[in-house]
């Protein structure tokens, strides 16, 4: 089949893109799958649009449409596989597709198009509202790049709702089960056109060489919905229980909350911030970190990151959160605590201390183990084909 692949690139290169370069390849090794990108950066700068055209693009741009469907005549593709398509790409694609009975398979690796932020969070929980179509709350929390364009991507959602131009989706593709589940409750997608598909992840073909240098690592982004706050509150509290003896936290990543994170590593010791990791520095970073920290406040729709931790036969301390709860296994491959209990997360750091060395590295083997067997890629692209049938 030729699939044609369609993303809009975010400023910054996150994880999403990374999964989406990640698909585009695992894909690409059964079937033929060109790509028609878009790229935010078009929208930034002395020649980007007048602010009123980017609004009304931001719901129809016909410029974008007619790219896509000269990449749909060039390629000759029998379905088109969306990613994130905001803010260049915009719903027009979706009514592109529709007049040109081009099915689509929509990817969600968050929870646009039903969500302003894409998180479905604020006023510091996970909400459901947004699933209904009540853009409210995350309109009057800034939940997307500030109260303007919040309310101007919430009144684009309503539109798209209403459009009837999601009928052109035939497949609508989680990555969790999670997911799933909560779209099919509450939301507006039949649940005969959701499909689970969780990401193949490419392993290190032998395990490096590790160490356990006692400290524990949180990478991910710099934001509210992570979990920071109460994970810094939990790394207070371990100061002043255990003192001296506290375990290092190191903290990796770039966002919002950067100037509270080296705040925090100012009053206490025992935090380190090292700001944004990648290549070697990462690689250290995971090969001789005691365990990863997940701690997500959001329904957090899988967590690469886990992934990440497990290719190096790290354990994982998360929240029982969204797609956490299917890929760490209580006491198996890490320890789950109820999102945002400082308690629970002090408590589990202090289980974790309170084993041995043995019985880290037996938790880091299952958690490698669980990687190896879940996430390889021709049990991925099976899933992958069986989805593909049920559109043609």
């Amino acid at each position: 089949m030729t699939l044609l692949q369609v993303f809009n690139r975010y400023l910054r290169m996150g994880g999403e893109e990374k999964s989406v370069d990640r698909i585009h390849g695992h894909a690409a090794l059964r079937h033929e799958v060109p790509r028609c990108l878009f790229d935010s950066h078009d929208w930034i700068g002395p020649h980007a649009p007048c602010s009123l055209r980017q609004a009304a693009c931001f719901f129809y741009n016909p410029a974008s449409a007619r790219q896509f469907e000269q990449s749909v005549s060039e390629t000759g593709a029998q379905a088109a596989m969306f990613h994130n398509i905001y803010p260049v790409g915009s719903p027009s694609l979706y009514r592109s597709a529709l007049r040109q009975h081009l099915p689509v398979i929509q990817y969600l690796h968050n929870y646009r198009p039903f969500s302003v932020g894409g998180s479905s969070f604020y006023d510091g929980q996970a909400q459901t509202a947004p699933l209904h179509g009540g853009y409210a709350g995350e309109v009057l929390a800034g939940a997307w790049q500030g109260h303007t364009k919040s309310l101007l991507c919430a009144l684009m959602l309503q539109l798209l709702r209403r459009s009837g131009w999601l009928e052109s989706v035939k497949a609508w593709v989680t990555i969790s089960q999670f997911m799933a589940d909560l779209f099919a409750k509450h939301g507006f997608v039949p649940r005969e056109r959701l499909h689970v598909l969780r990401h193949s992840w490419d392993s290190m073909p032998q395990l490096p060489e590790i160490e356990d240098d006692g400290g524990y690592l949180f990478l991910g982004r710099l934001i509210p919905e992570k979990g920071l706050q109460p994970l810094i509150q939990a790394w207070h509290e371990l100061r002043q229980h255990l003192g001296e003896r506290t375990p290092a936290l190191h903290i990796a990543g770039e966002g919002g909350l950067q100037s509270f994170i080296e705040s925090a590593a100012a009053q206490n010791p025992s935090i380190h911030y090292l700001g944004h990791l990648s290549g070697e520095a990462k690689h250290n970073a995971l090969r001789r970190c005691r365990a990863l920290v997940a701690p997500s406040l959001w329904w957090e729709p899988l967590g690469i990151m886990i992934y990440e931790a497990y290719d190096y036969a790290k354990p994982v301390l998360a929240a029982r959160s969204g797609g956490l709860i299917e890929t760490v296994q209580h006491g198996q491959t890490g320890l789950l605590h109820t999102p945002g209990d400082v308690s629970a997360i002090v408590q589990d750091v202090l289980a974790f201390e309170s084993m041995s060395q043995d019985q880290h590295r037996l938790l880091g083997d299952h958690a490698r183990q669980w990687l190896l067997r879940e996430t390889s890629v021709s049990a991925w692209q099976d899933k992958f084909d069986h989805m593909l049938q049920s559109i043609a």
